[in-house]
């Protein structure tokens, strides 16, 4: 167990810079109206960089810089392609901790997770696509005797894409790894919460890739995503985050008709069947351990299994057993090791969830555990830290409807088995559900009822790169991850060719 020191102090394998301006064309240029804004880290509340405050005469830049890099690299092999997202894979691989303090420190989430997840995550994403761009093949159909139609798979060529906060680096790796293997260059907006931690990966990885082919502008929504988003020299629009920004995002794109891909907000229902609690054995405790994945990433995870429910036989001691477990919930200093929950992203998160616990309350919910804000002392105490939160309720409560993003899980009870699809499928989200019953029937059952694009079945939170995902109903449009993926970040070209000498005959 260690605890890393912070950037710029001494001991500390990250130093961040004072300013970061935009990076466009393999360079960092100032913005062009000249405004910066702080960045603070919610460990300490304190602001640690400021950042280019970017506009659309920035995105426009932006998008000279990547036109004029795409058609080459769109022409590049898919070799040579796979070799450079193959190299950024070693260089992350090469600087993982220093990466990893670099996250945390923005962004608050425990250095626990930055090193087994997100940063190994990133490696897996970039080496999957790799592989994938070099065994994808086009198709050849024989349609007559002298008519062969040829079928290929071209770039789209110039994509933007909007990443959110809560995983600033895995998000951009999901965006990023499959786009450049696709073979487009990339106008990328990081959330005004967290830019600073994509400039230390850019700056890990700039002399990889042609300038030109990623290119970041940082700054807010409507001064530098709507621009991005409502360019009609932008091929495709990807966004990660909210519902109602996605709505605002399919807009600004539909102007121009061009594609987007959404992954948006969830309200995942964790589906506990009596069975788990037959035997207190291994698979109880992995149980128990489901239960808790709400605190993952302080809950600021679009899947997070923010809706509990168990049947009605278990249903006392099982919540019992699940408050013990949440209540041994390790918070500390994100740095450290042992510490199993951070702090929120920023203030403005802070406020938003313990506002919705004040919900809670009105509106009946019972408190089994936290519900407060935690001070942590010393120089954590200007942090944004909240303790993992367990209320019991109604579905149709707010706590059970609307989208927290925080480390408060809603529990209900259900009877049979029925009931609990009814429950779990009664929102508008569709983001992501876990089932968790020792009977391989039951599950798979749930798991196709179940009206989400994830669905974890006695397991949840992994995220393989080779594994499809995406929602059903509001919670979004395509799919991330997986060779589908590639078809997001291309166009099918069709060469149907004659050889026949003869006319067609028809005039």
């Amino acid at each position: 167990m260690a605890k890393y020191a912070a950037p710029g102090r001494p001991g500390s394998m990250v130093s961040y810079r004072e300013r970061y301006d935009h990076f466009i064309g393999g360079e960092y240029v100032p913005p062009a109206e000249g405004g910066y804004f702080e960045n603070r880290t919610p460990v300490t509340g304190e602001v640690f960089t400021e950042v280019a405050r970017g506009t659309a005469p920035d995105v426009e830049r932006a998008l000279d810089a990547a036109h004029g890099a795409a058609r080459a690299w769109g022409r590049t092999s898919a070799a040579d392609r796979a070799s450079v997202l193959n190299d950024i894979a070693d260089r992350v691989e090469d600087n993982l901790e220093a990466l990893a303090v670099a996250e945390t420190w923005e962004n608050g989430k425990p250095i626990r997770e930055s090193l087994a997840a997100d940063l190994p995550l990133v490696v897996d994403h970039f080496r999957y696509f790799a592989g994938v761009i070099r065994a994808q093949e086009g198709g050849i159909s024989q349609i007559g005797h002298d008519l062969v139609a040829y079928h290929f798979q071209e770039p789209l060529g110039v994509v933007g894409q909007i990443i959110p906060w809560n995983f600033p680096l895995l998000m951009a790796a999901w965006k990023l790894a499959p786009a450049l293997a696709a073979g487009n260059a990339v106008v990328l907006k990081p959330a005004e919460q967290t830019p600073a931690s994509i400039h230390v990966l850019v700056n890990l990885i700039a002399e990889l890739l042609p300038p030109g082919v990623v290119n970041v502008v940082n700054g807010f929504g409507l001064e530098a995503g709507k621009p991005l988003a409502s360019s009609p020299r932008v091929a495709k629009v990807a966004f990660t985050g909210e519902t109602s920004t996605g709505r605002l995002i399919m807009r600004y794109a539909g102007e121009n008709i061009i594609p987007v891909t959404l992954e948006l907000g969830g309200k995942s229902p964790n589906i506990f069947f009596d069975d788990v609690a037959a035997r207190r054995d291994a698979f109880y405790d992995k149980a128990l351990e489901g239960f808790t994945m709400f605190a993952l990433n302080q809950g600021e995870v679009c899947t997070c299994p923010s809706r509990a429910l168990i049947q009605s036989s278990i249903y006392d001691r099982f919540l019992a057993d699940a408050t013990e477990r949440t209540r041994a919930i390790r918070q500390g200093d994100p740095l450290d090791t042992e510490t199993m929950i951070g702090a929120q992203v920023s203030v403005e998160q802070l406020e938003k969830i313990l506002g919705y616990i004040d919900v809670g309350k009105r509106e009946g919910a019972r408190l089994l555990a936290g519900g407060e804000r935690a001070d942590l002392g010393g120089e954590l105490s200007g942090g944004y830290y909240v303790t993992p939160t367990i209320f019991e309720g109604d579905n149709k409560m707010r706590v059970f409807r609307e989208e927290i993003f925080g480390p408060v899980v809603s529990v209900t009870r259900f009877d049979d088995f029925d009931d609990a699809i009814k429950i779990a499928n009664d929102t508008p989200y569709g983001l992501g559900a876990g089932v968790w019953s020792r009977d391989g029937g039951v599950a798979y059952r749930a798991g196709r009822e179940i009206q989400a694009g994830r669905v974890w079945v006695n397991n949840y939170h992994s995220y393989p790169a080779h594994a499809a995902f995406g929602g059903y109903k509001q919670s979004g449009i395509g799919r991330e991850n997986h060779r589908a993926m590639l078809d997001h970040y291309q166009q099918t070209k069709n060469l149907l060719v004659s050889y026949s000498e003869n006319a067609q005959g028809l005039f």
